[in-house]
């Protein structure tokens, strides 16, 4: 058995995954036995936050510690085999590499379509998966965009084929067969970004039964999500059977809100994707009030990490970097390159977070949170124009679903926040004249 000062670490990372869509977050209608587990023996993270209430961008920040800005991906990659991606940097997976970890990648990467920013160039020594934004779970084809369809399934960097098998299993069984084989010479760092439960609506007839009271669009996100379930006990066994699940820090997160995008179907009729849950939170992906960034957040590691605990101070995928370098080194790491701070003091000892400003920003819109106060500029509902709330304040505390602006009763706060965002701006000018320069 590995040192427990020395953890595996396991990353779950579901797609368009709401705040609202698992058992242990208040979805009574999905069966997700497996995840709920993992809130059950380890942390439940209920102000937990994306990045980004878009995919690349969350992404990019989970690996890098750094916000989106900082990072070099603010927008939604393509899927072509010339998108480039995410710029040189160290990544949790190159960290992790060089303090003796194999490293494993099996799902979705987003980061880069074009070969020279596939994950084998960021710390990834064993890969499987594909690289764009969303394939077909059957064929593993990439349909959208002003192009031809892009098959897009690789095994390390060679492009495999393995038509009509359900993705979201075979990334859980990828996954699970790392973990055995990696278990014996440990510590391993295994990332699994599955794809589900984006479009496109695919699920197995099994899972499809297995929730077949729901309605329509509820029904199918259903069926995706308890399919993912499925995959992930299949993960957490591997682990149980390698002797390792006490010494391996197992992270489940999602990296945004629930879609309500619109896609094409058969003869131009526009179908909306619209079953996830936002658990009464406002907005849905693409939008920066808290349905498009608050996300399920769960963090378990039994050797060190109280069952049944709670973390209700907020947090980014940013901190996952600083924390599990934390955990791994046993001492919180100095990176004055990253945004993220380590939370693993506040998970294993119920400390407090120091209060800080964290912003969110995407396409013109931004929003700052300290402490209960949160200020959205230019806030839209979901992907699409128009913003719906110029300027709003709200106290998330008592008013989660920001329904009230209180800017008139607070307004030293709004001058606080905007400080804040003012703040974050200048660094991101910064950071972009960086990445100019690079």
């Amino acid at each position: 058995m590995n040192d427990p000062r020395r953890p595996n670490i396991v990353i779950l990372y579901a797609d368009d995954l709401g705040w609202g869509d698992l058992g242990c977050f208040g979805a009574d209608d999905i069966p997700t036995p497996h995840l709920d587990s993992l809130c059950r023996d380890g942390a439940k993270l209920s102000q937990w936050y994306s990045n980004s209430p878009v995919c690349s961008p969350s992404r990019a920040s989970l690996l890098t510690g750094k916000y989106p800005a900082h990072a070099g991906v603010e927008a939604i990659l393509g899927g072509t085999r010339h998108t480039p991606g995410l710029p040189a940097q160290a990544t949790l997976a190159s960290q992790l590499r060089d303090r003796g970890y194999r490293t494993g990648l099996f799902g979705k990467w987003h980061l880069g379509a074009d070969a020279a920013y596939a994950p084998s160039h960021y710390g990834f020594e064993e890969t499987f998966g594909f690289r764009a934004g969303c394939v077909d779970y059957y064929s593993h084809i990439f349909y959208w965009g002003g192009h031809n369809p892009v098959h897009d399934l690789w095994s390390d960097d060679d492009e495999v084929w393995r038509n009509g098998e359900y993705l979201t299993t075979v990334i859980g069984e990828r996954a699970a067969d790392f973990i055995t084989r990696s278990a014996p010479s440990g510590p391993f760092f295994c990332y699994v970004p599955f794809n589900a439960p984006h479009y496109p609506m695919h699920a197995p007839a099994e899972h499809m039964e297995r929730v077949a009271g729901l309605p329509e669009g509820r029904r199918e996100t259903a069926a995706m999500i308890a399919a993912m379930d499925d995959a992930v006990g299949e993960i957490l066994r591997a682990l149980e059977e390698s002797g390792t699940r006490d010494d391996t820090l197992v992270l489940m997160s999602s990296d945004n809100g629930p879609s309500r995008e619109s896609r094409n179907w058969l003869d131009g009729e526009e179908v909306s994707y619209d079953g996830g849950s936002s658990g009464g939170l406002r907005g849905s992906k693409g939008s920066v009030f808290d349905g498009g960034i608050r996300v399920p957040g769960l963090l378990s590691w039994p050797a060190r990490i109280p069952a049944g605990s709670e973390l209700d101070q907020p947090g980014l995928m940013m901190d996952v970097l600083p924390t599990v370098l934390h955990a791994v080194d046993g001492t919180a790491p100095e990176m004055s390159e990253v945004d993220g701070v380590s939370l693993l003091d506040a998970l294993c000892a119920a400390a407090d977070v120091a209060e800080r400003p964290l912003v969110w920003t995407y396409e013109g819109q931004y929003a700052v949170r300290r402490g209960r106060h949160k200020l959205v500029v230019e806030a839209r509902e979901g992907m699409d124009p128009p913003a719906v709330v110029d300027r709003a304040l709200y106290d998330l505390d008592g008013d989660p679903e920001e329904s009230t602006d209180i800017s008139a009763e607070a307004p030293e706060v709004v001058v606080a926040l905007e400080r804040d965002l003012a703040a974050y701006r200048a660094s991101a000018a910064t950071w972009s004249r960086e990445l100019e320069s690079a």
